[in-house]
């Protein structure tokens, strides 16, 4: 069986961690989420993982209450840890070699990120969990893993939310909203659409990162992507 994508950044949201309890990890949906990968790394698939922070703090958010706006982004990037130990936990328990990287020093936690050894550990069949963000303030997740699956020279981003892909609105709320099977980065900017953050974006489409949305949430859903059945909207070039 040929696989789609050789290489991958998995982008994985901090919000959907929380599943059905509204806050923190879900361990049911964690659980999940390893198996899947478990699943697509048997098949022989390079993976590196972002995990945003949403579900125990936004410093974005944060500033706007009076936090300080880099200590807040700071206090994600610690998020970003945290959910990331949890996801290296349950890989762990099902086992699959793993390994936690973190764009600021904090061993023993984690071993401190660099391009080569990410590389390495992943040719070597571990899954690799890069956590931190990028280490500075003023930069998403988003952005965390645009930097990261170019930095890695990964085939795509897959970015894995609670939709299906791209829509000309938000579904949630717009019944009437159309999806797109594919659309250009120019296009994802010039209408506004909420897929990632303009920098992310730009990032992306500069360096020729494709991106492919599509829903994580429905298990099996990671594998159909990579044995490259349709179930998303990629953005490119």
């Amino acid at each position: 069986m040929s696989l789609k994508f050789k290489r991958i950044l998995l982008k994985l949201s901090g919000e959907s961690l929380q599943g059905e309890q509204g806050y923190g990890i879900d361990v049911n949906r964690l659980n999940d989420y390893a198996r899947q990968i478990k699943e697509i790394a048997d098949m022989g698939v390079e993976i590196g993982i972002v995990i945003g922070g949403g579900n125990i703090f936004r410093g974005l958010s944060g500033a706007g209450k009076g936090f300080d706006r880099v200590k807040g982004d700071q206090m994600g990037m610690c998020a970003t840890v945290i959910n990331s130990l949890g996801l290296s936990s349950a890989l762990g328990a099902i086992g699959q070699k793993n390994r936690v990287l973190t764009a600021i020093r904090m061993e023993p936690i984690g071993e401190f990120y660099t391009k080569w050894k990410a590389i390495e550990a992943m040719q070597h069949g571990e899954v690799v969990i890069l956590s931190g963000g990028t280490g500075n303030p003023y930069f998403t997740t988003d952005t965390g893993s645009s930097l990261r699956g170019i930095e890695i020279e990964a085939d795509v981003m897959l970015k894995g939310t609670r939709v299906d892909g791209i829509y000309t609105a938000d579904p949630e709320k717009d019944p009437t909203a159309t999806k797109f099977h594919d659309i250009t980065y120019q296009d994802v900017i010039a209408k506004g659409l909420k897929v990632m953050d303009v920098t992310a974006t730009a990032m992306c489409m500069q360096n020729n990162l494709p991106i492919y949305v599509f829903n994580m949430d429905i298990v099996g859903n990671l594998k159909k992507v990579m044995e490259g059945e349709e179930i998303g909207t990629l953005v490119h070039n």
